[in-house]
C-alpha cells in the first residue's frame, strides 16, 4: 500500500499507532501498552481503538486487549490465531488448550473444527472472535495433568501433550465422530509406535471417569497389549459396575467381566 492510499485510509494518529505496531511486532496489545506507547488522551485513544476497529486492524478480544491486524492482510484483516487466545483470558496459567484443536494438532484426524475447546477451573462461558467460537469449559482441578507449552510467536501457550489427548478422545469423541473411530485411532498410534503406551495408561488410570478408563483398556486390549502392561488399568476398574462400551440405552450385548463392559453394538 503506497503512502497515498494509506492517508486516505488513515488518520494522521492512526498512521502513528499502526507504523509503532508494526516496529514492535506485536500480535496482542493491551490499553495499558497503548497509554504508555501513545500518551493519547483517554477520549482520543478511545477514537482511534473505535476507528481501527471499524477497519479491522484492531480486534476486541476482551475488555482493554486487542489483536492486532497489520495494513498488509487487506480490507478484511488477517485471521487471529486462535493460540494465542487462552492466555488473554487465564493470565494465571490455569488452562489447557484440548479437545478437537489438539486432534487436529496431532494429527488423529483431518476435519478442520471452527471450535477451540479451553479446559480450566475458573470458567465456563462462549465466546466468538471473528469465525472462530471459544468454548471454555470448567474443570475440576484433578483433571489437569498431562500438559505440556508450546510457543507461538512469542507467547507460550498450554497444550495437553499427545497421550493425554487421546485420554480426553475418549471422553470425548463426538468431534472425530464418535467412540468407533476413538478405538481406530489409538490402535494405529499403538501399532505404528506413534504414543508412549506406558505414560498413556498412567493417564488413564488418573482419569476420573471410570466408563472412560474401561474403553481405553479395553482399546488398548484390541491392539494386542497384554495383561501384564495393562495390569494398572485393569485394577483401576475392578469391582465396577457394568457399562455400555458405546453410549446406548440398551444394555444388551456379550458381557466383559474383564474390562466390566456391555459389548453392544457401536
Amino acid at each position: 500500500m503506497n503512502n497515498n492510499t494509506t492517508e486516505k485510509y488513515l488518520g494522521p494518529k492512526e498512521t502513528q499507532v499502526i507504523a509503532r505496531l508494526s516496529y514492535e511486532k506485536v500480535s496482542l496489545i493491551t490499553k495499558e501498552q497503548f497509554d504508555n506507547w501513545f500518551k493519547f488522551k483517554p477520549a482520543l485513544r478511545k477514537q482511534i481503538i473505535f476507528r481501527l476497529k471499524k477497519k479491522n486492524i484492531l480486534t476486541a478480544i476482551k475488555r482493554g486487549i486487542y489483536f492486532y491486524s497489520p495494513l498488509e492482510s487487506g480490507p478484511a484483516g488477517s485471521s487471529i490465531n486462535e493460540f494465542l487466545v487462552p492466555p488473554v483470558f487465564f493470565p494465571e496459567g490455569n488452562y489447557y488448550i484440548g479437545y478437537s484443536t489438539m486432534y487436529d494438532y496431532y494429527g488423529f484426524t483431518d476435519q478442520i473444527f471452527q471450535t477451540m475447546y479451553i479446559l480450566n477451573t475458573s470458567l465456563q462461558r462462549e465466546k466468538t472472535i471473528g469465525s472462530l467460537r471459544f468454548k471454555m469449559v470448567k474443570i475440576p482441578s484433578r483433571r489437569m495433568y498431562g500438559l505440556g507449552k508450546i510457543r507461538i510467536k512469542d507467547t507460550e501457550v498450554i497444550v495437553s501433550d499427545k497421550e493425554r489427548t487421546l485420554v480426553d478422545l475418549f471422553y470425548f469423541s463426538g468431534p472425530v465422530g464418535g467412540l468407533k473411530k476413538a478405538f481406530d485411532i489409538l490402535k494405529e498410534q499403538v501399532e505404528s509406535r506413534k504414543v508412549d503406551v506406558g505414560k498413556l495408561i498412567k493417564y488413564a488410570v488418573k482419569f476420573p471417569n471410570v466408563s472412560t478408563r474401561k474403553s481405553i483398556g479395553f482399546a488398548l486390549e484390541q491392539a494386542d497389549l497384554s495383561d501384564e502392561v495393562l495390569g494398572p488399568l485393569l485394577k483401576s476398574v475392578k469391582k465396577t459396575s457394568l457399562v455400555t462400551l458405546y453410549p446406548s440405552k440398551s444394555r444388551k450385548g456379550k458381557i466383559n467381566r474383564k474390562w466390566m463392559v456391555i459389548e453392544n453394538a457401536a
